[in-house]
């Protein structure tokens, strides 16, 4: 197989660019030793809050080879969500992350990870692998990183320098060796804008984000009541939060996506507050079917927009 790596290499590029990825890069599966004592220090921080599925499989989270047998090569994927048609994102709007206006990127990415998997194994013979989606103890962003596709902005994001960041970034972890890509240059430079603009304060440090302050963690994560010292500092975002994106330099190069499944749900275009105030169970679940807002279910959503104070607009 050895003489063949840099031609499994370019079909595997090939094969994720035809089925809707941006950029594919990759990487020798091997121990993350730069990101060992960071994870260690962000979970003795206690930054996970109440994340605890954070402080599971710690081993696993930082070698792939502890989750696949025999593990040569993690190939790590970008596929853009940055949509042409937008929410209105004034002072006074009710806003979603962005990532969240059409179908749930597990379903859509999943499925051509599969695809992808399957014609490696079709075409280069018996590889054994398994596809990741934000779905097990893998540092995407790290091994996205060591593949070549970004660095990690100050705001915890991987930023490509002619995209930006709204990418949402998967794996496949095969037991094939392939051409390593290797790392890029940080250019972040001195510029702090994302610390400067988060609502809560939640990038303490450059390059780290407190998740227990993050607005996305509130509004998803956080099951309980939402901490009253909170109150007014969530900009109005009511799932998820793009602040730290929107306000990225980098993110001038964003394009439109090409995946008609992330479009933005017919219905909440004409969403006005009254329509998110007054939600039903009926409409949440016409409009959030396959959504990634149903993980906060009703009953979360209108927990959120209660504490924004929606009711005294």
């Amino acid at each position: 197989m050895k003489q063949n790596i840099s031609t499994y290499t370019q079909q595997i590029k090939e094969k994720a660019k035809q089925l809707g990825f941006d950029f594919c890069g990759f990487s020798k599966a091997s121990f993350l030793e730069e990101e060992a004592p960071r994870l260690e220090k962000w979970l003795n921080n206690n930054y996970h809050g109440a994340m605890g599925y954070m402080e599971n499989h710690f081993d696993k989270r930082l070698d792939p080879r502890l989750l696949v047998d025999d593990a040569k090569s993690v190939v790590s994927l970008l596929y853009n969500y940055y949509p042409e048609e937008k929410l209105l994102e004034g002072k006074d709007d009710f806003k979603i992350s962005k990532y969240a206006y059409g179908t749930d990127y597990h379903f859509v990415i999943k499925d051509k990870l599969k695809e992808l998997l399957q014609f490696i194994q079709e075409n280069i013979g018996e590889v054994g692998g398994r596809a990741f989606v934000d779905s097990a103890p893998v540092m995407d962003k790290a091994w996205a990183k060591k593949s070549g596709l970004g660095w990690i902005g100050k705001n915890a994001n991987l930023i490509n320098k002619g995209h930006g960041s709204f990418f949402f970034i998967s794996e496949l972890i095969l037991d094939l060796e392939l051409e390593p890509d290797g790392p890029v240059k940080d250019f972040c430079g001195t510029c702090k804008k994302c610390i400067e603009a988060c609502p809560t304060e939640a990038i303490v440090e450059p390059f780290v984000v407190d998740g227990s302050r993050c607005i996305s963690y509130f509004t998803i994560e956080l099951k309980e009541a939402i901490p009253v010292e909170m109150k007014g500092k969530f900009d109005n975002w009511m799932f998820g939060c793009d602040v730290c994106q929107d306000v990225c330099p980098w993110n001038r190069f964003s394009k439109p996506h090409q995946e008609p499944l992330f479009n933005l749900h017919p219905q909440l275009k004409s969403f006005t507050n009254k329509d998110w105030q007054e939600i039903t169970s009926e409409v949440f679940n016409q409009v959030f079917k396959k959504s990634p807002v149903k993980r906060t279910k009703l009953e979360g959503l209108k927990r959120n927009i209660e504490f924004i104070g929606w009711n005294d607009k």
